[in-house]
């Protein structure tokens, strides 16, 4: 029997480890995820560009930026399990390369079909970093710690839209200097340091804690001991039947309701710029610098928001929460009538419907480990990625239909109403099987 001071122990031991994990690991996360989502999303600076030098319009616009997601999905379960297999340093490294020498090939889009072929070529190499990278967290986090790793790591694309899009504002200024227009120089400025950062990863990324050089023994059992252990007390699952994790309603129900959210909030960074081009600005870098709004409005949600979560026992009642604020920004927005006031709007949407990603994962994980933990993430990430391409489309459709970028603010209204209904089915489902669990585990003394 474990003692008092013996439990103390094993913890300090056990807040060491996680403080030293985080210092080690999550800046690389951070980097890595990043660049992806620069690498991802400075395509919306080069919109009005674009439909200028190469004749891609609103609606073509709005289909090639979100038919990444397309092949994103396609590959993200197979993906995952393949990191799963040989080990999430290998797999995310070989991500980070193709997918940086893809995006530096942007520069040479020629009109919609190239646009087209390039963007579903790049979501196709990066399919499975995300994941991949939550998988990680598995590995290495007790379910305690999860929501603030995971908010760290959406800092990194929060920051790729606060730095990213003055920065790509800047590059488009570029236009004429070596006979490239400006959105040339931006794409591949920011596609060859991908590159950097992948092979850098290869030599920098631990699998596990037990391979950490800069872990103790003890440190590493202990990272390893709380990592594998959900929110119920059981160890990790070890079927083989990585399907079934597919098959859980909470799974499905979550990858539902993070569908809804990318929607719209996928639609509202890819948009924003041309929205705040129709409020009559009309510099690139300005436009950049005020697009950086929706970049703070997320930052600050996944700083605060996940260390409120963690505190809270009730996960759905907080899911409801964050979703009726991503309503109320919307509302907000669609009756505000002056610019900086719709700035403050995109920056409350944003607060809310980025700084709620974390909170899908952290709830998402308690439930899965091991095999299944990489396929049923993946499966969750499919479902937003899915969502990743609908909202850029119904955003562009919106637009043609409208003429105006803020159209697209009915769709992110419509996507959270959506999201807030299965709410309560998500409820019910976790509570079914937590109770379907409760009673299996004293019949069999184990989990199989």
């Amino acid at each position: 029997m474990r003692t008092a001071s013996g439990t103390e122990s094993a913890d300090a031991l056990h807040r060491l480890a996680t403080r030293k994990a985080m210092a080690r690991l999550i800046p690389l996360m951070c980097a890595i995820y990043f660049m992806s989502f620069l690498d991802r999303t400075n395509v919306a600076l080069a919109k009005a560009q674009l439909a200028i030098d190469v004749g891609i319009n609103a609606a073509a616009y709005g289909l090639g930026a979100g038919i990444f997601f397309i092949g994103y999905a396609l590959l993200e379960v197979p993906s995952n399990l393949a990191a799963h297999r040989f080990g999430p340093r290998r797999w995310i490294a070989r991500i980070a390369v193709s997918w940086g020498i893809l995006s530096t090939l942007m520069m040479f889009v020629q009109g919609p079909w190239s646009f087209y072929v390039l963007r579903v070529l790049l979501g196709i190499a990066e399919a499975g970093l995300f994941p991949a990278l939550m998988y990680m967290v598995t590995l290495w986090f007790a379910p305690r710690d999860r929501p603030v790793a995971v908010g760290w790591i959406y800092t990194a694309p929060a920051l790729a839209l606060v730095i990213g899009s003055p920065l790509g504002g800047a590059l488009m200024q570029l236009t004429g200097l070596a006979g490239l227009h400006g959105w040339q120089w931006m794409f591949m400025i920011e596609g060859l340091p991908s590159i950097v950062v992948g092979v850098l990863l290869y030599f920098k990324l631990p699998d596990r804690p037990g391979e950490a050089r800069w872990l103790s023994p003890g440190q590493a059992a202990a990272l390893e001991a709380r990592a594998v252990v959900d929110a119920q007390g059981h160890p990790e699952l070890t079927s083989a039947d990585w399907i079934g994790a597919l098959k859980r309603p909470s799974t499905v129900l979550i990858g539902l309701i993070y569908f809804l959210n990318q929607v719209a909030f996928v639609g509202l960074y890819f948009f924003a710029p041309a929205m705040i081009h129709q409020m009559n600005v009309q510099s690139p870098f300005i436009v950049g610098l005020l697009s950086a709004s929706v970049g703070i409005g997320f930052l600050f949600g996944v700083l605060v928001l996940p260390r409120i979560h963690r505190r809270l026992s009730n996960d759905c009642a907080w899911l409801a929460w964050l979703t009726a604020g991503a309503i109320a920004g919307a509302c907000a927005y669609m009756s505000a009538a002056s610019p900086p006031a719709r700035i403050l709007c995109l920056t409350v949407t944003a607060f809310f419907g980025g700084g709620v990603l974390p909170s899908y994962w952290s709830i998402a994980m308690k439930r899965l480990q091991g095999i299944q933990a990489a396929a049923g993430l993946a499966f969750i990430n499919t479902l937003g990625l899915l969502g990743g391409f609908a909202g850029p489309y119904m955003f562009g459709l919106a637009e043609t239909a409208s003429g105006r970028s803020d159209a697209g603010f009915t769709v992110i209204l419509a996507a959270s109403v959506a999201g807030l209904a299965l709410v309560p089915l998500l409820a019910r489902a976790m509570r079914r099987e937590s109770g379907t669990l409760s009673a299996a585990v004293p019949a069999t003394g184990t989990n199989r």
